[in-house]
């Protein structure tokens, strides 16, 4: 019968049953687990026959079915829902419990799996005053070894809290996750479908120049890096951020439509979001979000191959994760797989902060002793006045295809984002014969998130400690500009802006026929250009570094008297002694050291 009652209608009014059809003439709207409309209905009838109630929700909203049972169960009407043990039915059950429990019994649960709701709801009565009624609610979230379904349970909330949650993208993850371990999903390829969101707030442009539009898209190229393949990208205008939901609550709940729609894995934002706000944004739109700083990272977990390396990646991932550690709530974390998603449970939480806390404590002990090691080496190369250059820049500025092409070696180099993370030394002979060592640090980007500064403070320490700096710089970039600016932040976060810089204006054979640009750039004072993969001007460049360097190191003679033997003492160890003499006015001694020290020795030095 069209819009009817069914089950137990024994006892029941005429006005009760006509009560219970106009159940029919509600919609739920915005893709709501529930509205409070339908809630209060529910429980006002359930509070006046003291019966349960159940009402059949199809995806779009609509009532399929209402039911009446008796004040412990109800029986379930024909709803036809959809087949496949990789779907769910399309129909969620919602109905009342009269003795004001609103946790789902083995019966529930039961039904859940039996018919494969897309959900559960039980709502526990509160009488007499059922407007402070309570619900919780359960969905199938995947399949256990014994190919059972495996169910989580979600709750308590008020009918305003299950109003707010976006009930389609869960259940789509839900049939995501079905899919893939039934072993017919795309996802099972490797390849997640990304969308991307940037903001454009404050003026429309960041401190060092970067529009909106230039940002989303070196996030693309990150993102491409990561992995994931990026479907659709949106930019949003605001005066400011919004606290709750960055973007807006709107225009979440309009990307909310477009993921689900899309069968879209993962949401990427341009900016660092606050734990409150990926929290909400994740509950509304029901797909893993990473912020920008999760997604570099993620990349740089990937990039990282050598013990110190991990260990520094790791540091930073812990630093980030120990304030978003949360529990599941209403975002079903554990629905999804991959970053973010796993984890022991809610009863575990300050288990995992102590955790995360003792091994960042354990991280930080490993790193200071590498730290301690390196220190040790630059001190060897500082006693034999061992120049060291650092390679600076742009990530994918063609810093590692440089050092391959100086030093004849063969370091992992590609036209991509954060190709190479581990920092690498080579040896490098200059035209005057002199030996130098040349050093390739991570690459730079903007916006480089602080705990990959502070856990990478140990690596960048060569960057501060390096007697001249190569700012290589990708010149066949249009924001070769903004690039060299973001490198200058991070290189006065650093206290290393002050250094004696080379600035290596690199991949010029990429510039368009007939562009003075190059001639234009190589007038600057200190800078050259070149193109390292094409070998184009690179004795130019050493030329440059010796030259440099002789600013830093000097060879000087020096005649000491043998009264001042305190003298040959101070001088070794200011410096290397190459050559020592004795010769009846004192001990002749040729010191390569320092070019500020000679000052100190200057009575001694010889034209002998």
């Amino acid at each position: 019968m069209a819009n009817g009652i069914y089950g137990n209608l024994k006892g029941i009014r005429n006005s009760v049953i006509d009560e219970l059809k106009t159940f029919y003439d509600i919609r739920i709207e915005g893709g709501s687990l529930l509205n409070t409309e339908l809630a209060m209905r529910m429980a006002d009838v359930t509070d006046f026959i003291n019966r349960e109630v159940s009402v059949y929700l199809s995806r779009s909203g609509q009532v399929l079915a209402v039911a009446v049972g008796n004040d412990q169960s109800v029986e379930l009407p024909p709803v036809e829902g959809r087949r496949g043990t990789s779907r769910l039915s399309g129909v969620r059950c919602v109905h009342t419990h009269p003795n004001g429990n609103p946790n789902l019994s083995g019966v529930d649960i039961s039904a859940l799996k039996n018919n494969r709701f897309d959900a559960m709801v039980a709502i526990g009565v509160t009488s007499p005053n059922f407007s402070e009624s309570v619900l919780t609610f359960g969905m199938i979230t995947g399949i256990d070894d014994n190919e059972q379904y495996e169910v989580e349970c979600y709750g308590t909330l008020t009918p305003t809290e299950a109003e707010g949650i976006f009930f389609p993208n869960l259940v789509a993850t839900v049939e995501r996750i079905l899919d893939k371990q039934s072993g017919s999903a795309s996802l099972a390829q490797g390849t997640e479908r990304a969308i991307i969101v940037g903001m454009e707030y404050g003026g429309g442009a960041s401190i060092i120049g970067w529009s909106a539009e230039d940002s989303l898209e070196e996030l693309k190229q990150l993102a491409d890096t990561a992995g994931a393949e990026v479907v659709a990208r949106f930019l949003q205008k605001r005066p400011k951020p919004d606290p709750a939901f960055f973007i807006g609550r709107g225009k979440v709940q309009e990307l909310a439509l477009y993921v689900q729609q899309e069968n879209v894995d993962l949401c990427i934002f341009d900016d660092e979001l606050s734990p409150a706000q990926q929290r909400n944004i994740e509950q509304a739109m029901g797909v893993r979000v990473l912020d920008r700083t999760a997604l570099i990272l993620d990349i740089f977990a990937q990039r990282a191959h050598t013990n110190e390396g991990k260990l520094q990646v790791e540091l930073a991932q812990l630093q980030y994760t120990l304030p978003r550690i949360m529990g599941k709530g209403l975002s079903l974390s554990r629905l999804g797989g991959g970053i973010g998603t796993r984890g022991p449970g809610e009863t575990k939480l300050e288990v995992d902060r102590r955790r995360i806390r003792d091994r960042i404590a354990y991280i930080k002990g490993c790193i200071s002793k590498v730290k301690n090691v390196r220190t040790l080496q630059r001190s060897g190369r500082a006693k034999a006045s061992v120049p060291t250059v650092s390679l600076v820049g742009y990530t994918n500025a063609g810093k590692s295809t440089l050092l391959n092409t100086l030093t004849n070696s063969d370091i992992y180099a590609q036209d991509q984002l954060f190709a190479t993370l581990d920092p690498t030394t080579r040896q490098l002979e200059l035209p005057n014969k002199q030996q130098a060592i040349l050093t390739d640090t991570v690459g730079f980007i903007q916006r480089l998130p602080h705990q990959l500064v502070a856990a990478f403070q140990s690596t960048l320490e060569e960057v501060v400690e390096a007697d001249v700096l190569l700012h290589v710089i990708d010149v066949s970039h249009e924001l070769y500009k903004e690039q060299a600016n973001a490198v200058y932040h991070v290189l006065e976060e650093l206290g290393a802006k002050d250094k004696m810089i080379i600035t290596v204006y690199n991949k010029i054979d990429k510039l368009p026929e007939g562009s003075a640009l190059a001639e234009r750039l190589a007038k600057e004072e200190n800078s050259i250009c070149i193109s390292a993969k094409a070998r184009l001007n690179l004795d130019g460049l050493l030329a440059l570094i010796a030259e440099n360097l002789k600013l830093k190191s000097v060879e000087e003679s020096f005649l000491v008297p043998y009264s001042d033997s305190a003298a040959v003492s101070r001088l070794h160890e200011a410096g290397t002694v190459l050559e020592q003499e004795y010769l009846a006015e004192g001990t002749l001694l040729k010191v390569r050291m320092e070019a500020e020290q000679v000052q100190e020795f200057e009575k001694y030095l010889s034209t002998k």
